[in-house]
């Protein structure tokens, strides 16, 4: 589903250049859960936001379901993004003005969704994420946890084939991160594919393999053998 062949981002300023990833080669097939891992400024959120197509690599290939979108230009990213890849953030990224159905909605809005079938969407996913009991609330009258179910739920809302979860409890207390990640775990058994930025051992645990990235190259990709005999079972 996700390939990358020699993919290489060079930030460039009038006196200095600085390589965020050096010739990055990965496959995340269709239903996996990839973890990518490293220190500090190793390169996994400059990976993260090429995959998401926020930005496109300086050098190298960038396959999506076997369509080459590495040199599309801004406008067909954009286009491109809408129903096929959903975003969590670290920060929640909700807006607070818009209540907790509204936040959810607006990616349906976007893709020009009739009402009734919006609102049926919507339903849907709150109640999957049971959180449904708060759609009228605003986000600051949520907590922690709750707010990053209400991402999720934005996130999923559209049926992307593609979930990018950048350090999705990072916010959180251990009790509401553990929750996060079996619902991240579900929706991945449900036949999602994710691909995660994390610096959680723990969280790291609930992926099918794990992309080490040290420097702005990968250092080790390996199979969680657990979660693959789970899988199997």
């Amino acid at each position: 589903m996700i390939k990358t062949e020699q993919l290489s981002k060079v930030f460039r300023t009038e006196d200095v250049e600085t390589t965020a990833l050096n010739s990055v080669s990965l496959h995340v097939k269709e239903g996996e859960f990839a973890a990518i891992m490293g220190p500090s400024g190793c390169g996994k959120s400059t990976l993260l936001n090429i995959i998401g197509l926020l930005d496109n690599p300086s050098n190298g290939k960038y396959y999506f379901n076997g369509t080459e979108v590495a040199g599309f230009k801004e406008s067909q990213r954009t286009q491109f993004r809408k129903g096929n890849i959903g975003f969590i953030f670290q920060s929640f990224n909700l807006i607070d003005e818009l209540n907790v159905f509204e936040n959810v909605e607006l990616p349906l809005t976007y893709l020009k969704m009739k009402s009734s079938e919006r609102k049926k969407r919507v339903e849907e996913v709150l109640e999957r994420l049971n959180i449904g009991h708060r759609a009228k609330h605003f986000p600051q009258q949520l907590s922690g946890g709750q707010q990053q179910r209400v991402a999720i739920a934005r996130a999923v809302v559209t049926n992307p084939k593609l979930l990018l979860a950048d350090e999705p409890t990072g916010n959180l207390d251990s009790k509401n991160g553990l929750e996060v990640m079996e619902l991240l775990q579900q929706l991945n058994q449900e036949g999602t594919t994710i691909i995660m930025v994390t610096h959680s051992d723990r969280d790291a645990g609930f992926a099918h393999n794990v992309i080490n990235l040290f420097d702005g190259e990968v250092i080790t990709e390996k199979a969680n053998a657990e979660v693959s005999e789970l899988q199997s079972v």
